[in-house]
């Protein structure tokens, strides 16, 4: 039977618009087209409106999850209950590593993709003896660590919530990550083992970290620093019977002195700071060892390289000064130097698809942003060449690594909307 000329035109003109459409490139949508059309999903307006009307639970995580001391390398009891969380709100393969990151997946349609990672450290700069006094007052929550990073893991936490809430279909999984180690000595020892030796380490793909409060910035640039323990060992005696032997404070305060006369610019700005000053056991003893903790910071690694060097010149020196004082016996002295930490800088390329999207967002939210350069987790990745960007959780916090520390939630929203529409651009909505 002959088929209608109808039918036989159209397929036809079918064929020939086929043929001249092979060879082209289909246009991918720009950033801020796939933002418009992800914010008009039925979906993601329920999940907006689950972070403004689960306001209450989310304090409610955030007091119980900082009334878990989480000091450096002690971060264990709080990772056990962010892993809870995880398993709770849905995420497959939840896991704590071997370096204590909390790890769980949420799958996308297409198993093969790259992993759109979406981080927040859980510990703090706090000792274990700090006394937290966790509490909230009126609208605003108070205590150690409540805004750095109790705010970053909450955030990630309601992304989440609104992910299991309000499901959406997008293509890449995506892995939340409760890191260790961002804090002080940590020396990002988390995510560097994510990046480097996880099992994860070669499927990773854009990461978004969460630090802290705020809705006002972006992140792009990664503030490099390197730390130092200097230390002066001497035979330590009597106040009276062996005055006259070396004595490590005066060694390490002549070599701080030193240190501290160093020239510092402010372009590239650089910083230098002495933190930590330890020694001696009593007010009638010559010590047996006195050390300082260092940290230098700057935009240019080669600043930093700088500064080191006059600091292990300045110990040296120390050492010397000593030697040739004929009133000082200067036997058994000795000087150490040791890395106790060192953070990479990098920078994010300007056309970056992670920039172009958190810029999108931004736009479409109505956010005034501006970019800057800090120390943070996105480090790591950066300095390996990935992309990734750190921004805040929203609300707005103060007081940060001190016992006064505080953080309001109000506004926090407008932050979770920012994370939630950044997280499923990058994943890529179907």
């Amino acid at each position: 039977m002959r088929a209608p000329l109808t039918i036989v035109l159209s397929l036809m003109l079918l064929m020939a618009f086929t043929d001249r459409l092979r060879g082209q490139t289909v246009p991918v949508p720009s950033p801020l087209t796939q933002v418009a059309k992800i914010a008009q999903m039925r979906e993601v307006h329920s999940a907006f409106q689950w972070f403004q009307s689960h306001e209450p639970e989310l304090r409610k995580w955030q007091l119980e999850m900082v009334a878990i001391a989480a000091p450096p390398h002690g971060e264990a009891k709080r990772a056990q209950w962010v892993a809870q969380r995880f398993t709770d709100l849905g995420l497959q393969h939840v896991e704590v590593d071997a370096e204590g990151n909390v790890l769980g997946v949420l799958p996308g349609s297409d198993p093969g993709a790259r992993y759109a990672v979406l981080s927040a450290h859980i510990d703090t700069v706090f000792p274990p003896e700090t006394q937290l006094n966790i509490r909230a007052e009126s609208d605003k929550l108070f205590g150690p660590g409540i805004s750095d990073n109790g705010a970053g893991v909450i955030g990630m936490l309601a992304v989440l919530a609104a992910l299991k809430e309000s499901p959406v279909r997008h293509t890449a999984p995506i892995l939340f990550v409760g890191n260790v180690g961002e804090e002080g000595e940590g020396d990002l020892r988390g995510m560097r083992y994510l990046f480097t030796q996880s099992k994860w380490k070669d499927e990773l793909g854009s990461t978004l970290v969460l630090d802290g409060a705020g809705a006002d910035s972006v992140v792009t640039e990664a503030l490099g620093s390197r730390r130092f323990e200097i230390t002066f060992r001497g035979p330590g005696g009597h106040s009276w019977s062996d005055f006259g032997i070396v004595n490590p404070i005066i060694v390490l305060s002549r070599a701080v002195a030193k240190i501290s006369e160093a020239h510092v610019p402010t372009e590239p700005k650089t910083a230098l700071n002495v933190g930590v000053i330890a020694g001696g056991t009593s007010v009638n003893s010559i010590p047996e060892a006195a050390s300082a903790k260092v940290d230098i910071r700057s935009a240019d690694p080669a600043e930093i390289d700088r500064l080191e060097k006059i600091l292990r010149e300045a110990v040296a020196n120390a050492v010397r000064e000593s030697q040739a004082e004929k009133s000082v016996k200067s036997a058994g002295l000795s000087a150490d130097v040791k890395v106790i930490g060192n953070r990479p800088a990098a920078d994010l390329p300007a056309k970056s698809r992670i920039f172009e999207v958190i810029q999108a967002v931004d736009r479409h939210l109505n956010l005034r942003t501006t970019t800057r350069r800090a120390s943070t987790d996105a480090n790591i990745p950066l300095s390996l060449g990935k992309e990734a960007i750190s921004i805040g959780a929203g609300g707005s916090g103060g007081g940060a690594h001190t016992v006064h520390e505080w953080y309001d939630p109000a506004g926090r929203d407008l932050g979770l909307k920012r994370i939630y529409l950044t997280m499923l651009t990058l994943a890529g909505v179907e």
